[in-house]
């Protein structure tokens, strides 16, 4: 016998519809649970629910599996029955490692798991330690950056299903590499979300993406276990490492224990069972440590979080950008504050938001692990008009000193594919909604939204056209370019130099100093010191010790003085 179950507390009625055989009732009880018991309905058969009167068929929404698409009916699926070759794996911790962002899609011109792992060794290669892909739960259409998810508990089927995610996460394990799956449950996609119809997942506030989640409301209780369960799900039956939280700000919460934290004790409470660790990192813009301070001390728990601050100062510092929300950064006491102190709006005016904003970080409690910092991302490259990467802005040369004082600073720093070799493709905002009035929307809203911040509408490709999404699939063949090869050869060296010397990862915030003058900028890391000219000219930069030996530069033409270091224009150097 097999059971099939829903949560649809204030439903009337609830069937079960299978192939060919009349509807089953479904029987309820007094935790707003539909039950009924089916002989030879095991793995590998469809089924939908029907509610109330309206024949309607639903798919299931914990349903693990949506072979025929989002609005197809699901699947029943047994995690058991994957073969894993990773009992050996002890699990890779966030300390110490350097991420890398992945879309599934766009990673490989196939655009599925099976091609993906045909590109670890590359990863393997660069000395990366965890993947971070975007999301890869099902959502209407066939490409899409993940975030219109619909399904929480099932992986995409155009990308390989679920046996497909399980064989990359298997083979990335393998190769020694761990795996960080970005989640969003923060709001359902527009087309598919058919969840909300069961029980009130969804409250009457919004959101930008749609309306919020009730985590606090009346039957909260069953919308934080189903997100709860999907959590423990993807750690414990797909093996991955951790989960990259999407903006958890947009998930208000009333209740005396956060959902935040909630997730935090569940997750510690499979890590501790599994012998393994699990990291939860949070994308959030409060600038609030309480998010990743331990709940020991009173935060939630979590183990780390995106930090925007650290893009946002290095982007404007190289680039010179200072429109929208980039206004108050740019200068080298920014960086500075960034470097040393992780957030740069602590408690400080925003200009963008005309109010104070975030609070500041506790340097001597704190670790930097615990902030993600990046030069690129998914959102920073692809909600870009024209989605261009910083390499189309950057010259080579100054390309190179964002990549040393990213992978030099005391945080955890992550690489967006293809820019460890300054890949030339963009990448943009893409979807392939099949119904022509969504589609019609989101190309207008998307136009009408850069325009807001001075884009011409014609510059804004159309979400919808299928080679908006082509152009964003990186070109492998870069590689064997030399301009490309020398910068993905240099980013080999640069991560080597930072797993070699122990204060490169050295995460204590207060141990970090930082001197800064005319366009240039000495960050000291133990015995280490970063040095970068900023400068279009060559600088002689005075430097508190003399120099026993050059571990890395950024360019050729560095000399080495008695008090200090010669560097041509816009060069970076690591010196001992």
């Amino acid at each position: 016998m097999t059971e099939f179950t829903v949560w649809a507390p204030e439903a009337a009625r609830v069937r079960l519809r299978l192939p060919g055989v009349a509807d089953h009732e479904m029987r309820s009880g007094p935790d707003g649970w539909w039950r009924v018991e089916v002989p030879d309905a095991g793995p590998g058969t469809d089924y939908a629910f029907v509610l109330g009167d309206d024949e309607r068929a639903l798919p299931d929404p914990r349903s693990a599996w949506q072979p025929a698409g989002v609005h197809g009916p699901s699947r029943r699926y047994d995690h058991a029955a994957f073969d894993w070759t990773d009992q050996g794996w002890t699990g890779r911790q966030l300390p110490g490692s350097i991420l890398y962002e992945l879309h599934v899609g766009t990673f490989t011109p196939e655009g599925t798991f099976d091609a993906a792992i045909g590109r670890l060794d590359h990863l393997v290669d660069l000395g990366v330690d965890l993947i971070e892909l975007l999301p890869v739960n099902a959502f209407n259409g066939e490409h899409n950056w993940g975030y219109d998810g619909v399904c929480w508990y099932a992986p995409h089927q155009p990308y390989g299903g679920p046996d497909g995610l399980k064989r990359l996460v298997d083979a990335a394990h393998a190769k020694g590499l761990g795996v960080i799956l970005d989640v969003v449950y923060n709001h359902f996609g527009p087309s598919g979300a058919y969840a909300p119809m069961f029980a009130p997942y969804l409250t009457e506030q919004s959101n930008t993406w749609g309306r919020t989640v009730n985590l606090d409301g009346p039957h909260s209780d069953g919308v934080r276990r189903y997100i709860i369960d999907s959590v423990l799900m993807w750690l414990r039956d797909y093996h991955v490492d951790g989960l990259r939280l999407d903006a958890v700000h947009a998930m208000p919460d009333s209740r005396a224990t956060h959902f935040l934290e909630q997730v935090a004790v569940e997750v510690e409470a499979l890590a501790t069972h599994l012998g393994r660790p699990l990291s939860l990192i949070a994308e959030s813009d409060l600038n609030d440590p309480r998010l990743i301070t331990p709940r020991e001390a009173g935060g939630y728990g979590l183990h780390a979080q995106w930090n925007d601050d650290a893009h946002h100062a290095l982007h404007t510092l190289l680039t010179g950008e200072r429109q929208g929300y980039y206004g108050d950064f740019g200068s080298l006491e920014c960086l500075t504050d960034v470097l040393t102190g992780a957030f740069f709006h602590a408690g400080t005016w925003s200009s963008f938001r005309n109010r104070s904003h975030g609070r500041p970080v506790d340097r001597q409690r704190t670790p930097g692990y615990r902030f993600v910092a990046y030069l690129q991302n998914h959102d920073q490259i692809g909600n870009r008009a024209t989605g261009d990467r910083i390499s189309a802005t950057l010259s080579p040369a100054l390309l190179r000193v964002g990549a040393t004082l990213l992978m030099t600073a005391p945080f955890t720093p992550m690489l967006f594919m293809g820019e460890e070799w300054a890949a030339s493709t963009p990448w943009q905002f893409f979807t392939s909604h099949p119904e022509p009035e969504l589609a019609t929307a989101v190309a207008t809203g998307r136009r009408r939204e850069f325009a807001a911040h001075g884009w011409p509408p014609g510059d804004v490709p159309d979400p919808q056209d299928p080679q908006t999404f082509v152009r964003s699939r990186l070109d492998w063949a870069e590689l064997d370019k030399p301009e490309h090869r020398e910068m993905y050869d240099f980013h080999r060296r640069l991560i080597a130099l930072r797993k070699r010397r122990p204060e490169l990862s050295d995460p204590r915030l207060d141990a970090v100093d930082v001197r800064h003058g005319d366009q240039f900028l000495v960050m000291r890391r133990g015995e280490t010191l970063v040095v970068a000219n900023l400068a279009g000219k060559a600088q002689r930069i005075n430097l508190p010790a003399p120099v026993r030996s050059v571990l890395l530069t950024t360019g050729t033409g560095v000399t080495v003085m008695r008090d200090g270091l010669q560097l041509p224009a816009e060069t970076a150097a690591v010196v001992a």
